[in-house]
């Protein structure tokens, strides 16, 4: 278990996207593992670039959320804050329409930097975008 509350329950990270661009979108956070991280995102009108497909910024929200969120799982909050510090993405599949769902995993959690690998597919389980989000801890000041 990598988290920092051993007993982390996905209904209180739920309660992390309460009014910013996350619950704008539509991103839920739909299950939480001993070290993953998934959410779903809808391929709507929010989320949809001009050729009616998913956005590559859409994509990229779900995995710097997906990635920050689980560092703030993994830290103590009380003595320090995460703040991304670099993300790619490599969009590899046009989706329409339905739900995407994203996975995150860590690759590598230090002392002052956490990276995190993101996998986000269609609903036929196809691949979409792969990322890599790279998450500086900060001491609280």
């Amino acid at each position: 278990m990598i988290w920092f509350k051993k007993d982390l329950q996905i209904h209180e990270i739920a309660e992390l996207g309460k009014g910013t661009m996350s619950e704008h979108i539509g991103l839920a956070f739909t299950e939480l593992g001993a070290d993953y991280l998934k959410a779903q995102m809808p391929v709507d009108a929010r989320t949809r670039q001009p050729y009616g497909l998913l956005h590559g910024g859409a994509s990229c929200v779900l995995a710097e959320t997906l990635g920050s969120v689980a560092s703030a799982m993994v830290i103590d909050p009380g003595r320090f804050i995460c703040v991304g510090l670099e993300i790619n993405a490599n969009h590899v599949r046009g989706v329409r329409e339905g739900l995407v769902t994203g996975i995150t995993r860590p690759l590598h959690i230090g002392g002052s930097t956490h990276v995190w690998d993101i996998k986000i597919h269609d609903e036929r389980e196809k691949l979409v975008c792969i990322s890599r989000l790279t998450v500086a801890i900060l001491k609280k000041t």
